[in-house]
């Protein structure tokens, strides 16, 4: 029988807290969140890391992984996806206490993860030209895309295969250890950027192609880690063959919240893409504010989606054994505290908005663009919060159609024609404004459905 098994068993698992179904609510949610928090701003300071030195190139340069943001956001929406589908049968075995059955279930999403990838690279590689001229990128900075891309796609699994094998190690209570591993992808990331872009030392000057590699590199090391904590440590994969049917079965599972979760991670960067070449058509400093913005939209958001990696888990343990009044607890905790976090974030922003736009570029309208964003889009912070936490509840509970809905209801009827609207009105100001006004309409249309599903079931 597995390690995680025998673990599961043993007196001393209470005691490492690996089972979210007994201790207290706001215990459970908190004290979990924090590994969490520190792992996920570490994939966020990634992020700014590559935005911040990049920048140093020019406002080309910066246009230019601008522009592929939206892909990048579609590819992590995608393992997202698939994260959450295995997250959320894995959690709910877990508090079955079906191990063999977890077992299996992480197994067939690792291998799920892969086809994936391999689908998604040949279609990407083949598809540069075309998406980014769409998208609305210019003749002259097109070389910059492809030369970031032709790295970056192919690396692709280092980047999906560890996320959906991250979701399986959080379905068993472990927070700990997936902070640790995105911990480790920032800080491998921080190291290699400056000496690939730069050239510094017995290193080439790669610019672009530099970041791409040093993202690589940093996400391979993270895939071999997963994958040796999830085999040795965890014994949660198994390498013996079952009936075909039995991984059709897994999958079906899988995929049933996956797919729905993975389309609604994909609406996103659609919104995302349109908005981006509304945009372009205020010139290259406009995309390149729009970009360094977005990231430390990301960046400031790193404590939503680190509560909400935990609510998941919570949420499927707790179902599985039953407990549907620790579930109406932990949704009203994070609840009131989207509102304030949201709050928080909106005076912060506003007071050092003027320092944080200088630092990832010096051409003077990119930092006044910025500086706006930063200004109007954090008023919807708490709401966004509110439908991170429904979303994530909603597909754990089985219920992902509500929450792919709820997406589409954002990016569709909501973000994008406000957007244009507001373009049309009060020009970039216009489109900031969009986005704040459609993560609140959207977040109260959150809490309003899952307060619903939550006193049915």
């Amino acid at each position: 029988m597995s390690n995680f098994l025998n673990k599961a068993e043993r007196p001393e698992t209470k005691k490492k807290g690996r089972s979210m179904t007994e201790d207290p609510v706001f215990k459970i949610l908190w004290s979990k969140s924090l590994p969490m928090l520190a792992g996920i701003m570490g994939i966020f300071v990634f992020n700014l890391v590559d935005t911040f030195f990049i920048g140093q190139l020019g406002t080309r340069e910066l246009a230019a992984v601008s522009f592929t943001f939206p892909v990048i956001m579609l590819v992590g929406g995608v393992s997202m996806g698939l994260g959450t589908g295995a997250s959320a049968v894995i959690s709910k075995a877990v508090g079955q206490k079906d191990f063999q059955l977890v077992q299996r279930l992480t197994t067939d999403s690792l291998v799920l993860s892969f086809l994936v990838v391999v689908a998604f690279v040949l279609v990407g590689i083949f598809s540069i030209d075309s998406l980014f001229l769409a998208l609305g990128a210019s003749e002259d900075i097109l070389p910059l895309i492809k030369q970031y891309m032709l790295i970056w796609y192919p690396g692709m699994a280092f980047l999906v295969v560890p996320m959906v094998g991250n979701s399986a190690i959080r379905a068993t209570g472990d927070m700990k250890t997936p902070g640790m591993v995105m911990l480790l992808a920032m800080l491998i990331n921080l190291i290699l950027d400056p000496l690939l872009i730069f050239g510094i030392g017995v290193f080439p000057r790669m610019e672009l192609a530099g970041a791409a590699t040093a993202t690589i590199i940093a996400r391979a090391t993270t895939f071999f880690v997963s994958l040796w904590v999830l085999y040795f440590r965890e014994k949660m994969i198994t390498i013996r063959f079952h009936d075909f049917s039995q991984v059709l079965d897994s999958w079906k599972k899988i995929l049933y919240i996956g797919l729905p979760s993975g389309a609604t991670n994909l609406i996103i960067p659609v919104g995302a893409g349109a908005v981006t070449r509304l945009i372009s058509f205020y010139g290259a400093p406009a995309v390149a504010a729009f970009g360094v913005a977005s990231r430390i939209e990301m960046f400031v958001s790193v404590v939503f989606m680190a509560l909400a990696s935990v609510l998941g888990p919570f949420v499927g343990q707790n179902w599985g054994a039953g407990r549907l009044d620790r579930i109406h607890q932990s949704v009203d905790h994070a609840y009131r505290f989207a509102l304030i976090w949201g709050v928080l974030m909106m005076a912060l922003l506003a007071g050092i908005s003027g320092f944080i736009a200088p630092l990832f570029s010096d051409n003077p309208e990119v930092i006044k663009i910025t500086i706006r964003y930063l200004w109007i889009v954090p008023v919807g912070y708490g709401f966004q919060g509110i439908l991170m936490m429904s979303s994530v509840t909603l597909n754990v509970l089985n219920r992902p159609f509500w929450a792919s809905s709820l997406s589409l209801t954002y990016v569709a009827l909501f973000y994008v024609p406000l957007a244009y609207l507001g373009s049309s009105l009060f020009l970039l100001d216009g489109i900031f404004g969009a986005a704040a006004i459609a993560k609140i309409l959207t977040g109260i249309l959150a809490g309003v459905i899952l307060k619903k599903i939550l006193s049915i079931i």
